[in-house]
């Protein structure tokens, strides 16, 4: 392996590098900090999180960068305001030891004055979400033109949360001659489609596979019935006493909801979802970072950008609706040469989707049983044990009450002493596991599921006219990976019970589906912010008996856009 000095990094760096504790660049770095260096091209990156992409062009572009010039130089783009600080403090510590050299991060939910004044001042990086950005530009605040490497940072996450006009309108203020940089983790048709379109002839470099989950992961999945998701998910939580970890759900509702259990129940979690002010958010984070908080139940949005390098677990409380998500939600563990775990708990509906994500990523899943009572309790004992072994005695500090102690446990023998001291810390386990129910759903269960599946698709068409159906006509099929099982769980994962659903056909872009009419307002809501393999899914209601075929401009009652844009 190279050092960072072998692939060309000056000696001021090397010396914050140094400080810093960096010795062997990873393997994202080694490919991409030489071509920086060397050639002036533009440049496709494609590498999971956690592969170290900050420094890979975060260095050379500090190297590259006049310090005397007071003109911004570099401009880097990240899709949230996390990511922008984390960057920003990156590129500060690898710079320490470059005089002169300014760095600013410039995003939205701080005081727009203080960014004004710093650019004033003279910034030659600025790093920058895209809606902030676009508005200083309006206000005239910020100058670009002199920009001569342009960085996407998370280009597929930015393109997900819609920041496409934004990227437009700044991209407009930068010189032609540039070198454009763009790091993603996966390769969708939007990222392609920026490459396309603001890149010439780009170099792509490829650190492992092609849109495969990141390779110090692993992956495993629960069956569970949905009513227990909650219980299985304390008891996955339980099975891991080191777990540090962040736990995925679907809605700002939902993340707030299992953030309240997780807290009544006495578990050291908060909740980070978009509901929260940017201090509010800060505050959050600082806890988990600083390890204050042991869980952090988050949004895919809210979660976006987030840099935690020593998370143990990724949970994912729900599967993601877009099967891209689940490489960024799994990706932020297993990071820094670390290894990691990413769990799925799913219901039977569910199985379906493991089967997808695992030819994404191209790598199987592990199927793992629900902990039992008794086995959280020997883990959780253990995890005791070792602790107590390794906890240092400050013989100053107990020695004068020693004396007191021995007398007082004096009629307690060793057995007793132990039985006395594993109760204390330990009642609330025994207590709350006794008795506890096997939540893994057996085999009998899913062939019987499977049987009460096959039994109800036979009858659905005889059955139709026993209920009145609404139709629903979506923009995605065959080619964006919709299949019957999943329309038929999206719709019963609204809570409502068995929704009784009728014909549903399937073409290669389009798809059509009958449901019960009372049901017509859920079932809308249900297909809000919904990504399907990266396309956003839009809903419509349509009249009368059209087949799969697009509704004519008359024929729509009401219609859902599920497209949707983070602040």
């Amino acid at each position: 392996m190279n050092t960072f000095a072998e692939i060309g990094i000056n000696k001021d760096i090397l010396k914050g590098l140094s400080s810093l504790g960096f010795q062997e660049p990873t393997p994202v770095q080694a490919q991409v900090i030489p071509l920086m260096l060397e050639r002036q091209v533009d440049l496709v990156s494609l590498a999971q999180t956690g592969t170290g992409k900050t420094a890979a062009f975060g260095l050379p572009l500090i190297q590259l960068t006049n310090a005397k010039n007071r003109q911004t130089q570099g401009l880097i783009l990240c899709p949230t305001r996390e990511l922008c600080v984390q960057v920003a403090r990156d590129l500060e510590a690898y710079s320490r030891y470059v005089d002169s050299l300014r760095i600013l991060a410039v995003y939205g939910g701080a005081s727009i004055e203080p960014q004004i004044n710093a650019l004033r001042r003279g910034v030659q990086i600025i790093v920058a979400t895209p809606g902030r950005l676009n508005d200083l530009i309006r206000r005239g605040k910020v100058d670009i033109s002199g920009v001569r490497y342009a960085v996407f940072d998370e280009a597929d996450e930015m393109l997900q949360m819609g920041f496409q006009d934004e990227l437009n309108a700044i991209l407009a203020q930068t010189p032609a001659e540039k070198n454009t940089l763009l790091f993603s983790a996966t390769m969708s048709k939007e990222v392609a489609a920026i490459a396309n379109k603001y890149m010439s002839d780009p170099v792509e470099l490829t650190i492992g596979k092609r849109n495969a989950g990141a390779e110090n992961v692993c992956h495993e999945y629960y069956m569970v019935h949905a009513k227990d998701r909650y219980l299985a998910l304390k008891r996955i939580v339980d099975n891991c006493p080191n777990n540090y970890s962040i736990v995925f759900c679907r809605t700002r509702r939902e993340t707030h909801e299992v953030a309240n259990k997780l807290i009544q129940d006495g578990y050291n979690a908060d909740a980070l979802h978009g509901d929260l002010s940017q201090a509010q958010r800060d505050q959050v984070m600082n806890k988990f970072r600083g390890k204050n908080l042991q869980i952090l139940v988050a949004t895919d949005v809210a979660a976006r950008g987030l840099d935690v390098n020593d998370l143990t677990h990724v949970i994912n409380y729900n599967l993601p609706d877009d099967l891209a998500s689940y490489t960024h939600r799994s990706g932020r563990t297993g990071r820094a040469g670390r290894t990691g775990t990413s769990v799925a708990i799913v219901h039977m509906k569910e199985r379906f989707k493991i089967r997808e994500i695992e030819k994404k990523i191209n790598k199987k899943f592990k199927q793992c049983r629900i902990p039992s009572g008794v086995e959280i309790c020997k883990k959780q004992l253990v995890s005791l044990i070792d602790v107590v072994t390794k906890v240092e005695v400050d013989q100053e500090q107990i020695d004068p009450l020693y004396a007191e102690i021995a007398e007082k446990l004096e009629l307690l023998d060793r057995e007793e002493l132990i039985k006395r001291f594993v109760s204390l810390e330990f009642n609330r386990y025994l207590e709350y596991y006794k008795n506890a129910p096997d939540l893994n759903v057996s085999d009998g269960a899913k062939k019987q599921h499977g049987k009460r599946e096959r039994q109800r698709g036979a009858s659905l068409h005889n059955s139709n006219h026993k209920h009145k159906f609404t139709r629903f006509f979506l923009n995605a099929g065959r080619r964006q990976g919709i299949m019957p099982q999943g329309l038929i769980g999206k719709i019963n994962d609204c809570g409502l019970g068995r929704v009784k659903v009728g014909k549903i056909e399937i073409k290669r872009n389009t798809a059509m589906l009958e449901a019960d009419s009372r049901f017509t307002a859920q079932i809308l809501d249900a297909f809000q912010h919904v990504k399907i393999n990266g396309k956003t899914v839009s809903i419509e209601v349509v009249r009368g008996n059209h087949g799969t075929s697009r509704p004519k401009h008359g024929g729509i009652r009401h219609r859902k856009g599920c497209k949707f844009k983070a602040a």
